[in-house]
């Protein structure tokens, strides 16, 4: 079976490189920012506003197109002074990048850093740029969100004479200042932007950040003159692909499909299909950080490495790289059987610092290739459906240990599903519901929500982050949840890679208990307390209930859904085996989704199609939230209750 040796651990166990993270990029604690910065950061929940209408004054540039433009790279957060994915700083998004990671793959599969490479795109250097228009230090437009402002400001205004030799007083006149703003080439991507900037000024925005600034756009009606753009000769791209959406910039790179040796079971990066045309539906979308540069990424799925992925997104403008169709098995998920059934899509990102963050045109592309894909393959935009690789679950319990975390704990699970039009708050919020027997489902407000969070036992600076903590009763001072797989002995730590005690944003889950400010849910086998006072950490949730049928003490819980060992010896195939991976008792309920009928993928030898079988079962499961990840209960089972 491909996967038991250790060659093969791409196609079951990793995609996301968050093993070797230290490798390339250290582990480092996030440095606060300084405090006289801080003290002006927080001078006034308004204060912002004035830094936006001081700059747009002193530069000349339309009010409305700097705050868009600000709104639309960052969502006017500072961070802290922290740099996103790809190097941008401050409200503005200031890119500073004197080198990129980048990751190559030795002949033998294991993975070796190489030398950072210098970057020469001016795109990636427009911090520079601004602090030398404005005449302050560039380690002040980091800092300072009011130098970064002026900095953002002075660079519009310069790119307003480069397009139309003078300073319009017209904001429709500034269309080509704010494509070329967007730091892409590509005419597609590089318009994309700045028809967003102008349709969020015509529908105007209104947001309190993280750092606690109200912030208001109001709305005005403008039709740009995208004639100011014609002097920016921007790329064309060839028609668009016929495997992502309209109006993206993207491009095809095939991933690396070879047999390695003699062996011609010893291949990869990923299983030729013919979805779903072969019986195989695509049922899921899974969401990965990188952990590497975005060329990295690319390179790694181009040589032999035993992994892959169907689309990588780059962060600084939201590029996407198709590397294999979707008919095809990315080996991204680390469970044959989810590989199987989805599609894998990588961001450029890093997980584990906390202090970089994913930029605004990443989530915004992806959010059009994930939109496109549902409709396409007929996929809910549910939680159940669109998972983070975090929320994928091992196929047998010493599988569960190892399994990824990403993107962790610093994806914006609410404002993704705000961009997908399926906003988790569409429900009544929970708020005042008592202890009513109903179905919740886990929805902190991203911004506010910023608990203790450590990494190797050092504690991370807080930042706002998509999971509230499960504890063992209704208490602070009680034990953070046990997972007996992940926790043998002991409980449930802050840990950011440890998910057993995290109850992730979106998941819907039983609502068992309430106590004051205290919600219990059925949660892995057993009773998780969160803290939500007036509801504020949890929406009032629907879907199918199911528990363990009547009669039954427990039943158990797998990680897959396949068939029944006849249905291999129909085909001559050697069975898969069914390990459960917990159980769950009596009494508990589970959202859950379904029923679809077992199968298994057989494909183990290279480019041989006629040899490639889809094994289908008689036995039907549900897919259920039952941790931080999904898990497969047969039908034969449960019995589904009504709420």
């Amino acid at each position: 079976m491909k996967g038991h040796h250790s060659k093969f651990l791409g196609k079951y166990a990793m995609t996301s490189f968050l093993l070797i993270v230290c490798l390339f990029a250290g582990v480092s604690v996030p440095a606060r920012a300084d405090a006289d910065t801080a003290d002006r950061a927080a001078a006034g929940s308004n204060s912002m506003e004035a830094a936006f209408k001081s700059a747009a004054q002193e530069f000349h540039v339309p009010l409305s197109i700097l705050m868009s433009v600000s709104y639309n790279e960052t969502r006017w957060e500072q961070h802290n002074g922290q740099p996103s994915t790809s190097g941008g700083y401050g409200v503005m998004h200031l890119t500073q990048v004197n080198s990129l990671p980048d990751l190559n793959a030795k002949g033998d599969g294991s993975l070796t850093v190489s030398s950072a490479s210098t970057s020469v795109d001016p795109a990636l250097h427009t911090l520079d740029q601004a602090s030398a228009l404005i005449g302050t230090r560039p380690d002040l437009l980091k800092t300072d969100p009011v130098q970064n402002i002026r900095g953002g400001a002075a660079l519009l205004a310069e790119y307003e004479r480069q397009t139309t030799g003078k300073l319009s007083e017209n904001p429709s006149d500034w269309y080509g200042a704010v494509t070329k703003y967007s730091g892409s080439s590509a005419q597609v991507s590089a318009e994309d932007f700045a028809d967003q900037v102008y349709a969020t000024i015509n529908q105007g925005m209104k947001r309190s950040t993280p750092e606690g600034q109200n912030v208001q756009l109001v709305s005005v009606q403008i039709t740009p003159n995208k004639k100011t753009a014609d002097s920016l000769h921007l790329q064309k791209t060839a028609a668009a692909n016929p495997d992502g959406p309209g109006g993206v910039d993207m491009q095809y790179v095939p991933a690396l499909y070879k047999q390695f040796s003699s062996d011609p079971g010893d291949y990869g990066n990923y299983d030729l299909a013919n979805r779903p045309y072969d019986g195989l539906d695509i049922r899921y979308i899974i969401i990965h950080d990188s952990e590497v540069s975005y060329d990295g990424t690319i390179n790694t799925f181009l040589r032999q490495t035993y992994t892959s992925a169907n689309y990588v997104i780059r962060s600084s403008d939201g590029q996407i790289t198709e590397m294999l169709p979707p008919k095809n098995v990315a080996w991204q998920a680390g469970n044959w059987y989810i590989n199987s059934h989805s599609v894998g899509i990588e961001h450029e990102g890093f997980a584990v610092e906390g202090s970089t963050w994913y930029s605004e045109p990443m989530f915004r592309a992806s959010a059009k290739l994930v939109k496109y894909l549902a409709k396409r393959y007929n996929i809910p935009l549910d939680r159940q459906h669109i998972l983070g690789h975090d929320n994928v679950p091992g196929l047998n319990p010493s599988y569960q240990r190892g399994m990824h975390w990403d993107p962790a704990i610093y994806w914006d699970w609410s404002h993704y599903f705000d961009l997908l039009g399926a906003p988790f708050t569409s429900q009544k919020q929970s708020k005042g519901l008592g202890a009513k027997k109903q179905i919740v489902t886990i929805n902190p407000n991203f911004n506010k929500n910023q608990p203790a969070v450590t990494y190797n036992g050092q504690p991370l600076n807080p930042h706002p982050s998509d999971f509230v903590y499960l504890y063992s009763e209704p208490s602070f001072n009680a034990p953070l949840l046990q997972d007996p797989i992940i926790h043998p002995t002991g409980t449930g730590t802050t840990a950011i890679n440890d998910w057993s005690d995290k109850a992730v944003a979106g998941q819907s889950f039983y609502q068992a208990d309430v106590q004051g400010d205290w919600t219990a849910i059925d949660y892995d086998g057993q009773k998780a307390w969160f803290y939500n006072p007036n509801g504020q950490n949890a929406s009032a949730g629907s879907g199918m209930l199911m528990t363990p049928k009547q009669g039954k003490s427990a039943i158990p819980v797998y990680g897959s859904a396949y068939p029944e060992t006849d249905a291999f010896a129909q085909l001559n195939i050697p069975a898969v085996n069914r390990t459960p991976l917990s159980s769950i008792p009596a009494g508990q309920k589970y959202v859950g989704t379904g029923p679809f009928g077992s199968d298994y993928y057989y494909a183990q030898i290279f480019n041989a199609p006629g040899t490639y079988h889809v094994v289908k079962g008689n036995e039907e499961f549900y897919q259920i939230n039952f941790n931080h990840r999904i898990a497969f209960v047969k039908k034969s089972d449960v019995d589904v209750v009504s709420e």
